[in-house]
């Protein structure tokens, strides 16, 4: 892979360049999060392999995820998909829960942790059984998917989390990506080609 010198932006700035559409609460992640998005991206890049894990909407955000670490080169695994192996020491598990109380995430977690895996967590909720068992916990300042007074947020349920795990997720591929020099050509090489 070919490489080039510039300076890779933070994950900070990443999220920034990546997330206008959600600038308001993206500055806020940005704020509370800054140190915790530079760790789960070098928690990343440094793994054996990387696992990503959500429900719902939150796992089709982290699915997108993973498809953009895989374009950089990553072993990545959809934790659920048939050929995913066991997670062990070395690896690192991407997981995303709004409540951080989601029971098949916090059984995964901590059998992650059980393995000897990292744990990056994305969830609303710093002191959550999630957030306790992540060596990294980036929070989301959105409403989870069962506060409806609209006080976080105007759009229903999680939307405005599961908009901002994707947001996170890319400026985390966008901070790797710049860092490693390769060019947009270079990842294409992995984009699927059996369509």
């Amino acid at each position: 892979m070919a490489t080039r010198t510039t300076a890779a932006p933070s994950a900070t700035d990443s999220l920034l360049i990546v997330g206008a559409e959600n600038a308001g609460v993206l500055t806020q992640i940005a704020d509370a999060s800054s140190p915790s998005l530079d760790d789960a991206a070098a928690r990343l890049r440094d793994a054996r392999r990387v696992f990503v894990l959500g429900a719902g909407r939150s796992g089709l955000a982290l699915r997108m995820t993973a498809m953009r670490l895989m374009h950089l080169g990553l072993d990545v695994h959809v934790v659920g998909e048939t050929t995913t192996p066991a997670i062990c020491n070395g690896d690192v598990l991407l997981v995303a829960s709004g409540s951080g109380t989601t029971a098949a995430i916090v059984r995964a977690a901590g059998t992650a942790a059980a393995a000897g895996a990292d744990i990056i967590a994305m969830t609303t909720a710093p002191e959550s059984p999630l957030a306790e068992l992540s060596q990294v916990t980036v929070v989301i300042p959105a409403a989870q998917k069962q506060d409806h007074d609209g006080q976080h947020s105007a759009q229903y349920a999680g939307s405005l989390f599961e908009q901002a795990v994707l947001s996170a997720g890319d400026a985390i591929f966008h901070t790797l990506w710049k860092a490693s020099g390769a060019t947009a050509e270079e990842l294409w090489l992995r984009h699927a080609n059996l369509e």
